[in-house]
């Protein structure tokens, strides 16, 4: 079999890429750097206590310049392309690179400074120039697509045939097959992309920050829950403003303490200096950033043969495309719509009851709702947080289910150096006691994390590389004074849910190559498996082992726990149509071709005029995210944030699948896990969720538990 001779070979493929490199007197780089060797901690867990902010340029620098020498050794070599001195010699290629890279970029995001964004705006266009440097290789390209047209004739399995494939899409996609006068202005695009892209993300950073509400009186606040109060005013300290309260943003447009402030005043100031981020002028302003990476991008997607930047993208994902995609955004669009203003005639009736002389405003929705909610089903999100302290959650919500489902266990330990005090870490055993993982939490905000929740790979699974998975989940919870406990909304729980079910991606990743490693599947698949796991939150066996007083330790009551369960449904045409209003205007900037993206000035008035034509513009439900702060299409999901949705109708049928099946029992996590969870990108994504449910996707279930059916 191929494996075995990979195994075999990989000392050789090391040696051969990495000896003509070594001793490369013009690399300033010294090896008692953190970067330079292998870390010898525990399944190659990174040395935070050693690595210092003037670590980063060096190790960046020497770690280009030895791939680069890789890549061009295998091209320049004079043996015939085989599947070993090429496709092998590029996946073991970039060690170094890739150790400073998965740490420099996971601290950017979850514990940045100064000097860090500083070496961002530095090394963005040179990695960029790096990486065309390698994928425009003529010569390289040239070996690989020898291989990739005899691929079916060099004896390889299936996972070996693939990763030529994807070696191949990746060049040609890239590049690889323009002249050279097109390749020229092909790296010109991607080095401003880089530098705009993270000028972009340190923008919405900085100005998430620069924007927190700022009020003068505890009275002002009147409706928070006392913990969050006095943490307002921990933060108004932190911030040399002694004698007031601070209220930090999150990335959404909507903010939680919306759904609790009295004083309609102050909901209205919160309101608006979350929707203005970015496109109020100032040094974070972002409209001229996102108009020039808009043209950019559909430049560089004219240049590859495509119509669109949003062609371009959707052409490798599941949905493939536009057509795909906005088919399926129209058909939610209406019943979504629909919901939202009956509800928004609901919340305007106990406004007049209570004789408020207004039209219900965006600022009210989340005020209102909350009060509905309490009507309906007495109870209010006030009465849920004692029963969802963290830790609870954490080992007998979220871990237990794990536990239950695939046999997993986890213990703490507190012998590896972490970067920040309230990092936790985790060793994850399998069922018969090896080695799993190492899980690392990170769940409390702070100005040097930027906002949302999200995942991460220190280091991934790959048989040839022979490493096991070391993965984060990162989430934006307010910290309590000191002594006081955490209390989390049920949002909250369910997003630590949510992103523990990307690190099981990652955690049960068992494939041979790094390529195909845990969530490196395509965006509009990689939330259906995270999408499922949220479904324990709310199994009943799950729920009541965690959701205890967090002073009597007495379980929720029963029938509050029934209300929880059944506001299921509560509030979703908000919670669709401002997902979809955001999904709608993503494909809508990266639809355009060049000569119609908008300039900074006609950012806003393009968006306004973009959700009217979709038919998403309720003025009391704004998109999930405006343009100017909406992170995610600067990033990894441009052209893809609709991927939520998408992934929902895998995760809804998904859930209906578990349930046939009896639910929490070991068997159907092995199944899932066996089926799905451990192929990572090996085999193309659908064919994974065919395997798992028998049979393709229904989207009934999503319309039921959306309400739109």
């Amino acid at each position: 079999m191929i494996r075995k001779s990979i195994r075999v070979s990989l000392g050789l493929l090391l040696a051969m890429n990495f000896a003509h490199v070594r001793g490369q007197e013009h690399i300033e780089f010294k090896e008692e750097n953190p970067f330079a060797l292998e870390s010898n901690l525990p399944l190659q867990f990174p040395p935070f206590d050693v690595i210092r902010n003037e670590h980063y340029l060096p190790a960046f620098k020497a770690g280009m310049a030895e791939q680069r020498q890789e890549a061009d050794a295998i091209s320049n070599q004079q043996a015939s392309p085989s599947f070993e001195n090429t496709i092998l010699a590029l996946e073991v290629s970039g060690q170094l690179l890739n150790r400073v890279s998965s740490v420099f970029f996971a601290l950017s995001s979850a514990h940045t400074n100064d000097e860090i964004q500083a070496i961002q705006q530095q090394i963005a266009p040179e990695l960029a120039a790096h990486d065309d440097a390698i994928v425009l290789n003529p010569a390289l390209y040239e070996r690989i697509k020898v291989l990739f047209e005899t691929r079916h004739d060099l004896g390889l399995d299936e996972e070996g045939v693939r990763l030529i494939e994807q070696y191949h899409t990746d060049f040609v996609r890239a590049g690889a097959a323009l002249s050279a006068g097109q390749q020229t202005r092909l790296k010109q695009i991607n080095a401003e992309l880089a530098l705009l892209q993270t000028q972009f993300s340190q923008n919405v950073l900085n100005e998430v920050n620069a924007s927190a509400l700022v009020v003068d009186s505890r009275e002002e606040l009147y409706g928070l829950d006392a913990a969050l109060i006095d943490a307002a005013s921990t933060e108004a300290k932190s911030r040399g403003l002694d004698g007031k309260f601070v209220i930090p943003l999150l990335n959404t447009s909507g903010q939680p303490a919306l759904s609790s402030l009295q004083n309609r005043t102050v909901r209205e100031r919160l309101y608006n200096a979350s929707i203005s981020r970015g496109s109020k002028g100032g040094e974070f302003d972002n409209t001229r950033v996102l108009s020039q990476v808009l043209r950019l991008r559909a430049e560089r997607a004219a240049l590859l043969g495509y119509a669109s930047h949003a062609e371009y993208v959707l052409e490798d994902a599941t949905a493939q495309t536009v057509d795909a995609v906005n088919a399926r955004l129209a058909s939610l669009a209406p019943p979504s719509v629909a919901n939202a203003r009956r509800e928004a005639m609901d919340l305007q009736h106990i406004i007049d009851e209570q004789g408020g002389d207004f039209e219900l405003a965006a600022w009210d929705w989340q005020y209102y709702s909350e009060q509905l909610r309490q009507q309906r089903y007495s109870f209010d999100e006030s009465q849920l947080r004692p029963y969802f302290e963290l830790d609870n959650v954490l080992k007998r919500g979220v871990f237990f289910a794990a536990e239950k489902l695939y046999g997993i266990t986890f213990v703490e330990r507190f012998d590896l150096p972490i970067y920040q005090e309230d990092v936790r870490v985790f060793d994850v055993f399998d069922a018969a006691g090896s080695t799993l993982g190492i899980y690392i939490a990170d769940y409390y905000a702070r100005p040097s994390k930027r906002g949302g929740a999200w995942m991460n790979a220190y280091v991934s699974q790959s048989h040839l590389m022979q490493t096991q998975a070391v993965v984060a989940n990162h989430l934006n919870i307010t910290k309590p004074a000191e002594g006081v406990e955490t209390l989390l909304t049920f949002d909250e729980v369910t997003t630590m849910f949510h992103e523990f079910g990307h690190a099981l991606h990652g955690l049960f990743s068992d494939v041979e190559y790094p390529y195909f490693s845990g969530t490196r599947v395509p965006r509009d698949f990689v939330e259906y498996p995270s999408q499922v796991n949220e479904m324990w939150a709310t199994w009943p066996e799950v729920l009541a082992n965690y959701a205890v007083h967090f002073e009597t330790g007495e379980p929720m009551p029963r029938e509050l726990l029934e209300k929880v369960l059944a506001t299921q449904k509560f509030n979703q045409g908000f919670a669709t149509t401002e997902y979809l209003a955001a999904s709608l205007l993503d494909q809508a900037l990266h639809q355009l071709p060049e000569s119609e993206v908008p300039t900074a000035e006609e950012i806003v008035e393009f968006e306004a005029a973009a959700l009217a034509k979709a038919g998403v513009a309720v003025e009391q439900v704004p998109p999930r995210y405006r343009s100017t702060y909406f992170s995610h299409i600067l990033g990894g999901y441009s052209a893809g944030y609709y991927s939520y949705i998408w992934s929902e109708v895998l995760d809804a049928d998904s859930v209906e699948w578990f349930k046939e099946n009896g639910g929490l029992l070991r068997a159907n996590g092995d199944h899932f896990r066996q089926t799905l969870l451990s192929k990572g990108g090996s085999r193309e994504a659908m064919s994974l969720f065919r395997d798992f449910r028998g049979r393709d996707a229904d989207v009934t279930p999503l319309l039921v538990r959306r309400g739109l059916d």
